[in-house]
C-alpha cells in the first residue's frame, strides 16, 4: 500500500478528514496526518508540519482554497502521484501547477473512493 497525507487532519472525530484518517487505516492505507494543531486521530498522530523525506502517493486535501496557499510549494514538491480535491477543496490554481507537474489531479471524495473501492 501507499502513503496519503491527509492534509487539513482534525482530531475532531466529526470531521470528514478524521473519518477519512480512520477508514484509510483500516483499509490497510499508510497515512501521514497533517493538520493546524498537533494531537491524534485515535492511536495516529496529528503533525503540525510534514515529514521530510517521505514519498506520498496520495495527498488529500481537506483544505480550502485559501487555506492551501502556505502549503502549495510543500505539496508540490512531494510529488505524489495524486492530489484529491475533497468537496470544498477545490483550487484551479493548484490543480493546473499539478497537472503541469505530471500529478493526477482528482476532484472527488476520499471517502466515496474508499466506500467504491476506487481509491
Amino acid at each position: 500500500m501507499k502513503t496519503t497525507l491527509v492534509l487539513g487532519a482534525s482530531p475532531k472525530p466529526d470531521r470528514y478528514s478524521n473519518i477519512a484518517v480512520r477508514r484509510l487505516l483500516a483499509a490497510g492505507h499508510p497515512v501521514i496526518a497533517v493538520g493546524h494543531r498537533v494531537g491524534t486521530i485515535g492511536d495516529e498522530p496529528i503533525a503540525a508540519d510534514v515529514p521530510v523525506g517521505l514519498s506520498i502517493d496520495t495527498v488529500t486535501l481537506y483544505l480550502n482554497a485559501h487555506n492551501q496557499q502556505d502549503w502549495t510549494d510543500r505539496i508540490l514538491s512531494l510529488r505524489p502521484k495524486r492530489i484529491i480535491f475533497n468537496p470544498g477543496a477545490e483550487n484551479m490554481a493548484l490543480a493546473d501547477q499539478a497537472t503541469a507537474r505530471g500529478i493526477e489531479v482528482v476532484e472527488g471524495c476520499t471517502l466515496v473512493m474508499l466506500s467504491a473501492g476506487t481509491y
